[in-house]
């Protein structure tokens, strides 16, 4: 199996969780149970299996809830990255932590559930991984892969993997699965405060430089509270 191509992940679990109310009333949407753990160990423990060693996760909303939990894990190594002052969204949440991140770094969302492929997500990104090319290589599934979604899709594809946006009215062949592989370089001249990855990826995008691959694997969207049943149901499956 190859290398990895970072040893550690940031971990975003600092969003609001509005879509998932009312279970996220009283708790971190990170936190929500499904087939009986949180969200937020369904992916760590992926990065363990796959020997990422080390996680930063930035948390604000309900922080102190959500710490505690990480506190009781012993692997993977984790630091925090606070945004309890102010919600930094996806782009905004990297640059803060950034200090904390070697270059290349995974980045993944904290209620990401899937089933692996024949090898890991993340060993598949890094066997792709070329930082001369690439500012971010972005883990994509195509619809039939995709559990739950019912979305248009995010991006089109070339044969060398380069990304470009679906277009509106149009529907894409591939969706973001929050995982990806990211450079430094994506974040170079990124604004202060509050801003989406979306800003960068239009740039590298603009420069050729955002690519993509297909997971071979499933990818479960877990956005809803009416999610959380038909995932169960496909985890028991296996």
């Amino acid at each position: 199996m190859n290398e990895l191509a970072s040893d550690t992940a940031m971990v975003l679990a600092a969003g609001l969780g509005k879509r998932m109310r009312p279970l996220t009333a009283s708790q971190p949407k990170p936190l929500v149970r499904v087939a009986g753990k949180p969200l937020i160990d369904h992916a760590l423990n992926r990065l363990v299996e796959a020997g990422v060693a080390k996680a930063v996760v930035n948390v604000h909303y309900l922080a102190d809830a959500l710490e505690a939990h990480l506190r009781a894990r012993k692997m993977p190594a984790i630091t925090i990255s606070d945004e309890r002052k102010q919600l930094l969204e996806t782009g905004g949440g990297m640059l803060k932590a950034l200090p904390q991140l070697p270059d290349p770094f995974f980045s993944l969302n904290a209620d990401n559930i899937w089933l692996e492929g024949p090898r890991s997500a993340f060993h598949d990104l890094s066997a792709r991984w070329d930082p001369a090319q690439m500012d971010a290589l972005l883990l994509l599934v195509p619809h039939a892969r995709a559990m739950n979604f019912a979305g248009q899709g995010d991006f089109h594809m070339d044969a060398l993997g380069r990304l470009r946006r679906r277009q509106q009215g149009r529907i894409a062949p591939f969706i973001f699965t929050g995982i990806q592989l990211v450079s430094h370089r994506l974040l170079r001249d990124a604004p202060e405060g509050p801003f989406s990855t979306n800003l960068l990826w239009n740039r590298a995008i603009e420069e050729g430089r955002l690519y993509g691959i297909s997971f071979t694997g499933q990818w479960f969207e877990v956005g809803t509270p009416d999610a959380i049943a038909p995932t169960e149901a496909a985890l028991r499956r296996g």
